[in-house]
């Protein structure tokens, strides 16, 4: 702890001058600079605080909160990493719900927000496993519990390697891993037997919302890079370009994971000497290469393109869901590194549902990819993804988890 502290409080005032020029770049307010520093507008105090880093992870933790609200009278505090997750919480218009911004891993700054809100427990949906979050909440009696938790085995080494790991699981109340593995890499590391909950894929239970649009184009001839890494498009591109010389009504959707990186990307594009059209811009995608760089429409990307080559797979990232994908009926292609979702992943190769490919590879399965293949595809993945879940998953999980704070609080 006296390490990462170490390094937190040297990296602290590159990162608050980062988030000081996104103020002055209008791209966050001084409102939320103030809710990373803990402070901001007043919320409800004794509330469950949940914690969700992004869209992702928060979308997916949706039908536990309602069935959280549906069993317990507490308000519920929503914290997330992203102006675009906390408008996504607002948006829902949930009754006894607020969302506001997170405040960042600085002890001053989380013992402002433990001190202004008091909150009556702490739930931590995914990886937002941050020692001084843990810590200083355990520290004032808070129960602590991690829901969907998942940890590849590179991580849980590196936990290991700088002895991280047994402090922050002696931290938690308990802990509901996402798949086997994690569970087994976050008991290796010290989380106690009695502390283990049921396991539960949070994104096994996430209805898929309906596309607001279309794209006019063949969805069979459609392939969706989606949620793409650094690297990853020029892949896509070189990819497509050899797959259409071959097959010409081909189309390619590049959605990257980060719209920010769109100026990097359309150079990608104009590099690999594609067409392209741009949705930040407006412009009518009437080239056979569409940038998809915005915000909350990803549903539109789904469903308008038959194959899917998931994002983070090709890249050291971990690999990104395939459940959404899934969800609209896309064939899916996806890259070595499935480490975030590896039951997942094994569940669809083995139904040939999914297609591991290299980027020597893509290009022929892109042509061989026809119609047929493609539905074949998707019902595979549904039959395999659904064997996953648990149709009252998020209900049986809201009981367990409104137990143990009810058990840690008497």
């Amino acid at each position: 702890m006296f390490l990462y502290r170490l390094l937190l409080a040297l990296a602290l005032p590159l990162l608050l001058t980062r988030l000081a020029w996104r103020v002055l770049r209008g791209q966050e307010s001084l409102s939320d600079l103030n809710e990373r520093l803990g402070g901001g507008p007043d919320g409800p105090a004794r509330a469950i605080w949940l914690h969700a880093a992004s869209n992702g992870e928060l979308a997916s933790a949706k039908p536990l909160i309602e069935a959280m609200l549906a069993q317990s009278h507490s308000a519920i505090l929503i914290t997330t990493n992203t102006v675009t997750a906390r408008a996504l919480a607002q948006g829902w218009g949930l009754p006894r719900v607020s969302a506001r911004l997170a405040p960042l891993d600085a002890r001053w700054m989380l013992r402002r927000f433990l001190g202004r809100f008091q909150p009556e427990a702490l739930i931590i949906v995914e990886n937002e496993l941050w020692p001084n979050r843990l810590t200083l909440t355990a520290e004032r009696g808070v129960p602590i519990i991690a829901v969907g938790a998942r940890i590849s085995a590179r991580s849980a080494r590196r936990w290991r390697k700088i002895g991280l790991g047994p402090r922050l699981m002696k931290s938690l109340t308990a802990l509901s891993a996402q798949d086997a593995a994690s569970e087994a890499e976050f008991r290796a590391l010290g989380l106690a037997a009695r502390n283990t909950l049921a396991r539960l894929n949070l994104k096994t239970a996430v209805a898929a919302p309906p596309p607001r649009e279309r794209l006019d184009w063949p969805r069979a001839a459609t392939v969706l890079a989606a949620s793409t890494h650094e690297e990853e498009e020029e892949i896509a591109l070189a990819a497509f370009a050899k797959a259409r010389a071959l097959n010409p009504v081909l189309r390619l959707i590049i959605a990257p994971r980060h719209p920010r990186r769109a100026p990097e990307v359309a150079r990608a594009i104009e590099a690999a000497g594609q067409p392209y059209a741009q949705r930040s811009k407006g412009e009518a995608p009437l080239q056979p290469v569409y940038l998809a760089d915005t915000m909350g429409e990803m549903a539109n990307w789904y469903a308008s393109a038959g194959i899917c080559l998931i994002g983070g797979t090709l890249a050291p990232k971990g690999g990104h869901t395939p459940f959404e994908p899934a969800a609209y009926g896309c064939a899916l292609l996806h890259g070595p590194d499935i480490a975030n979702h590896a039951e997942a992943f094994a569940a669809l190769d083995t139904a040939g549902a999914a297609i591991l490919i290299t980027p020597d590879t893509l290009a022929d399965t892109l042509v061989s990819l026809d119609a047929a293949r493609q539905a074949q595809m998707a019902q595979a993945a549904t039959l395999a993804l659904g064997a996953l879940s648990t149709t009252d998953g998020a209900t049986r999980l809201a009981q367990s988890v409104l137990g143990r704070i009810g058990s840690a609080q008497g």
